[in-house]
């Protein structure tokens, strides 16, 4: 399997969080796909197939998220940066979100 996915889990109501706009930008190549999570809080797929190395970056739209769960919050926006060094391997960014607070991983 290779590629890239994510998953966002909205740690306030211990739920998935469901309907987020979420971004991947390249530094030379600018945005190079968009998508919305699911009834999972997932992105399968947010680059399916071999990604090349180089360094990337997920935008989360938590500022939307939130507002449309009528949630106050703090950051209306989660940026995530990585490192792809193996085009051949699978990369899982998953984002764990509060309203004040938001923590990442590398996941499997």
């Amino acid at each position: 399997m290779t590629g890239l996915s994510t998953h966002v889990l909205d740690a306030t109501s211990g739920t998935p969080a469901v309907g987020m706009r979420v971004r991947l930008f390249h530094p030379e190549k600018g945005e190079i796909s968009t998508a919305t999570t699911d009834g999972d809080g997932r992105i399968g797929e947010v680059v399916p197939g071999p990604i090349d190395p180089g360094i990337y970056r997920l935008s989360f739209d938590t500022g939307d998220y939130f507002e449309a769960t009528k949630t106050p919050s703090f950051y209306p926006e989660v940026s995530i940066s990585f490192t792809v060094t193996d085009p051949d391997a699978h990369y899982h960014v998953p984002l764990l979100l509060s309203p004040f607070a938001y923590s990442t991983y590398r996941g499997s």
